[in-house]
Parts: structure tokens; C-alpha cells; sequence
């Protein structure tokens, strides 16, 4: 990964990280928890979208969450890469979205490799589901619980498994 300022991101996501920390261990209302995601964001939360507590993320500014959303608990994204989830997409307890990997070479192990994520609208992501850098999950497409998102997902689709698998069409 080349980043031009490396203090300037390590600040940001120092800062980012006292946000979730105050998110995550006290009592919050749904604005304030609306209002700690858009200064972690840096974009406006739409009231419609509804986020579960604890909630994780490791930059906070390369997340875009729209209107009507649900967050389950515990979920983890990892938006270095980009993570951008659409309209009315649904994400399960304890699901992961991922954007960044390490070099595979040894040499290189702690240089990072990112690839956007993109959960289109109305998608449904089940419970501990995995979704991997680079992946886009389709329109209205179902990932099963448990599910490691290797591939893109088709709009319409249901995949489940490890790795993920096209079950049916819906």
C-alpha cells in the first residue's frame, strides 16, 4: 500500500478508534450512535439505517453505509480498501466485510492489498459470513450464515458455504 501521509492516516484512524471505543462501551441512543458513525464516516448516517452495537471497523472513512440499512451486532469492516453498502442491504450478527489482504510473499507480508466491497441494494448478508477484498454481492442477493464470499455474487442469487456457492436463483 502506498499512502502519501502515513501520520496523517495513522491520526485519523487513531482518532477513528476512540470513536468506537466510546461507541462501543457506553450507553448510546440511536442518534448518538447514528451521530459517532458519521464523525467516524465523515458522511451523514440516514436516520432510516439502523446499527447494532458492538460495531467495529478499522479506518471508518472508506465506509459508505446508505439509507435503510441494518447492521446486526458484532460486525467487523474493514473499509482501508473501500466497503460500501447500499440501500436497504441487511448484515448479519458477527459478519465480516474485508478490503484488505497481505502480500502473500514473505518479503512483502506486512505491505497491504486492497479491493473495494460492494453490497448492492437490498442484499442480504447472513450471520458470521465472510465477504472478501474485491468482492461485490449483487442486487437483492442472499449470502447464507456462515459463508466465505470469495467471488462475486449475481443479483438475485443465494450462495452459501466455504467457499461460497451459487445455491439458487431467487
Amino acid at each position: 500500500m502506498q499512502v502519501k501521509d502515513k501520520s496523517a492516516l495513522k491520526e485519523l484512524i487513531a482518532q477513528n478508534q476512540r470513536l468506537l471505543q466510546n461507541l462501543n462501551t457506553k450507553r448510546h441512543c440511536e442518534c448518538e450512535v447514528r451521530q459517532l458513525l458519521s464523525e467516524i464516516t465523515g458522511e451523514k448516517i440516514a436516520e432510516d439505517t439502523e446499527i447494532r452495537l458492538p460495531f467495529y471497523t478499522d479506518y471508518g472513512r472508506n465506509l459508505k453505509i446508505g439509507q435503510g440499512v441494518f447492521i446486526n451486532a458484532n460486525v467487523m469492516v474493514t473499509d482501508l480498501g473501500g466497503v460500501t453498502i447500499e440501500d436497504k442491504a441487511l448484515i448479519g450478527l458477527g459478519a465480516m466485510l474485508i478490503s484488505v489482504n497481505h502480500q502473500l510473499a514473505p518479503a512483502k507480508r506486512h505491505e497491504l492489498e486492497l479491493k473495494p466491497v460492494l453490497i448492492k441494494e437490498n442484499a442480504w448478508i447472513g450471520a458470521g459470513a465472510k465477504i472478501l477484498p474485491g468482492v461485490t454481492v449483487g442486487k437483492n442477493a442472499v449470502v447464507g450464515a456462515g459463508a466465505v464470499v470469495t467471488k462475486d455474487v449475481a443479483d438475485n442469487t443465494v450462495v452459501a458455504g466455504n467457499p461460497a456457492k451459487k445455491i439458487r436463483e431467487i
